[in-house]
């Protein structure tokens, strides 16, 4: 199995940068995909950006053009850039990686941007 655990999160002023990593436990390298999901006060979950082991990303509407995602198969990390933030990107950031059959999840990290 896998761990991941997020860290970076934190308390910014809008337009400000974050930002966030996931640091698994093992070798990422053969994990086809992973993302940052997150979930703001009283909203679902929802998918941020996505990463596959070849390196093609995809990104959320909402987040297009100001949050960058990489991955680190050598650290073992993956990395979300969020650069040019808004108070709408309030939430708790979750680290995913779909491992062997199974999705395996962080615990999460909190994202506040307020002036």
């Amino acid at each position: 199995q896998v761990q991941l655990v997020e860290s970076g999160g934190g308390a910014v002023q809008p337009g400000g940068s974050l930002s966030l990593s996931c640091a698994a436990s093992r070798s990422i390298f053969s994990i086809s995909v992973m993302r940052w999901y997150r979930q703001a006060p009283g909203k679902e979950r929802e998918l941020v950006a996505t990463i596959t082991s070849g390196g093609s990303t995809n990104y959320a509407d909402s987040v297009k053009g100001r949050f960058t995602i990489s991955r680190d198969n050598v650290r073992r990390t993956m990395n979300l850039q969020m650069n040019s933030l808004k108070p709408e990107d309030t939430a708790v950031y979750y680290c995913y990686a779909f491992f062997r059959g199974a999705d395996v999840w962080g615990r999460g990290t909190q994202v506040t941007v307020s002036s």
